[in-house]
């Protein structure tokens, strides 16, 4: 069952559309069209849905006004071009984990809808998406470290960040940047 709703939040009134299936919990998500969607247990009632959406509605709005600053994307370039950059962006920053004894990763490149790159450390590759090479060099220079790293480190814990902090300082910063070009992973 869906229908729409809106909540009167400090933000501001939020418009989104409540799903009622077999779940457990309540989940927001964010359409990359900028619908808030919420889905809920078949019993939960539509007052408690909306308290939630203003519970979040600061998430929400923020989530919200980063799209709405997104930077204008050039087209994607062939793919020829897309490994030639992607290609360049890993051996920038690939001497930065060759001490630790990470051996030059084969490369492959694939279109991908909700993540820029994927690590297969143990078959000795990575994977970059196509739509990176529509981002600035100092983004994909993050993402290549990023996977590269993963060698060293296969998960996301104390070790992995430690890694990163000494390879790339702000690698933070340019996390955060790389979220706003989130409208190129279609």
């Amino acid at each position: 069952m869906e229908q729409y709703r809106m909540a009167a939040t400090p933000e501001g009134a939020i418009t989104y559309r409540l799903v009622k299936k077999r779940v457990k919990n309540l989940n927001l998500r964010l359409e990359r069209s900028g619908e808030v969607v919420l889905t809920v247990p078949l019993r939960c009632p539509a007052e408690q849905a909306d308290a939630f959406i203003v519970e979040k509605c600061r998430w929400i709005a923020g989530h919200l006004s980063q799209r709405r600053e997104a930077p204008p994307l050039p087209p994607e370039p062939d793919r020829k071009t897309c490994a030639k950059l992607l290609g360049e962006a890993v051996l920038r920053v690939y001497p930065l984990v060759a001490g630790g004894g990470v051996p030059m990763p084969q490369i492959k490149l694939r279109k991908m809808k909700s993540q820029w790159g994927n690590c297969h450390y143990r078959q000795g590759y990575i994977t970059l998406n196509t739509a990176l090479a529509r981002c600035p060099e100092c983004l994909r220079d993050y993402v290549a470290l990023h996977e590269l790293v993963h060698f060293l480190h296969p998960d996301h814990g104390p070790g992995f960040c430690a890694a990163m902090d000494a390879r790339m300082p702000d690698w933070r910063e340019r996390r955060k940047e790389l979220k706003r070009y989130a409208q190129a992973l279609v």
